[in-house]
């Protein structure tokens, strides 16, 4: 995915701004940026150095998921002062504009998922819910995205999440559907998934709104020397039920399940002090929003993972195993919830993968051959 060394505009502006090829660094791994960091000029940060962030949407891209604001960068700047431990901004050369690169590691390269996470870096994770918890949309003057179904209304849960579902159906399913002709329902799931899925997570309780990170994963908390936990790619940013940010974290970062238990009981805690309501419902709801979660992730993992073989026609048969194995693991995940009657075997998985592995070297048609 990432732009060839010298062939990407955003590299060459990268270039440009350090002025020495030499000490960009990049691309960095990520879906929906490209990004590079350079060493920032003195006149801009003084006399210590710091490295900066550039950083471009991809163009083409498929969003898999529902986007509330126009520009990650606008809305740090709102968040400067308000949710600490963010990535600062700073302006350079002709009206650009940088993230301060983060120096540290990544709390997924310290301890891998399934693994616990040490009680400093919890008690972190918690007090940055308690900041989003205190930003209000009403407070919030950043220019937001919204499709045709508008924004939900205040403490509106469950409209919010069928937001979300509309999404995952519209421009997740039925884009792709389009694209990989008989894919889903080559691996047994179909328009009618989502009617089931509606059924199973009905009922949310109404809870006031706040500011979401929509992406808390482990790679996305970077820990520095001094132990301080950083919170990075704010693109998933949204205003909605403060439920689903905590369900949208447990479900990426795969606590064990005392540490799990312990994050949801700490977290209302938490969040019942700085916004009252916000955890009701939560015994009821948190399973559902779990649910609908393990459900979205089937189709953004089967869409990923042909892209993934389709773009590589060089991948042996251990490339096509692990992806099918992935694929095969999120359905049968998210069977209860999308009511799936049967699953596929891993080899007939296995098998749909394959018929589209070098799909975009073979055909220019759209289609895979055979």
């Amino acid at each position: 995915m990432p732009a060839e060394r010298g062939s990407s505009p955003v590299r060459e502006r990268a270039v440009e701004i350090s002025g020495d090829p030499g000490v960009v660094e990049g691309p960095l791994e990520g879906y929906h940026h490209e990004t590079y960091v350079i060493p920032l000029p003195a006149e801009a940060v003084g006399p210590r150095p710091i490295r900066g962030k550039l950083r471009e949407p991809r163009s083409n891209l498929l969003w898999f998921d529902r986007r509330s604001f126009v520009s990650e960068v606008r809305l740090l700047r709102a968040l400067q002062g308000r949710v600490a431990a963010i990535p600062e901004l700073i302006d350079v050369v002709d009206g650009v504009c940088l993230q301060r690169f983060i120096e540290g590691r990544t709390l997924g390269s310290l301890h891998a998922s399934g693994e616990e996470v040490p009680e400093d870096v919890a008690v972190q994770v918690l007090h940055l819910f308690r900041q989003l918890a205190r930003v209000s949309q009403w407070s919030l003057d950043v220019e937001g995205v919204y499709g045709p179904d508008g924004r939900p209304a205040e403490g509106d849960s469950a409209g919010f999440l069928d937001r979300l579902i509309h999404f995952a159906e519209e421009r997740v399913y039925r884009e792709n559907a389009v694209r990989f002709p008989g894919l889903f329902a080559c691996l047994g799931v179909d328009a009618d998934c989502f009617s089931r899925l509606r059924r199973h997570v009905a009922g949310l309780h109404q809870r006031p709104f706040c500011l979401l990170h929509g992406d808390l994963h482990r790679e996305n908390f970077v820990v520095d020397d001094h132990r301080r936990l950083w919170t990075i790619d704010w693109e998933l940013a949204m205003v909605g039920d403060p439920l689903y940010d905590l369900a949208t974290h447990l479900y990426l970062m795969r606590y064990p399940k005392a540490q799990h238990d312990l994050m949801a009981k700490r977290w209302c805690e938490a969040m019942e002090e700085e916004l009252p309501g916000s955890s009701g419902g939560w015994e009821e709801d948190l399973p559902r929003l779990l649910d609908f979660k393990r459900a979205q992730s089937v189709f953004t993992d089967i869409v990923r993972a042909i892209e993934f073989v389709a773009s590589r026609p060089g991948a042996g048969s251990t490339v096509l195993r692990q992806q099918a194995m992935r694929v095969r693991q999120v359905l049968a995940s998210a069977a209860r919830p999308l009511a799936l009657e049967s699953l596929p075997s891993l080899e007939e998985v296995e098998g749909e993968l394959a018929r589209w592995h070098g799909w975009r070297d073979r055909s220019r048609q759209g289609r895979p051959s055979g």
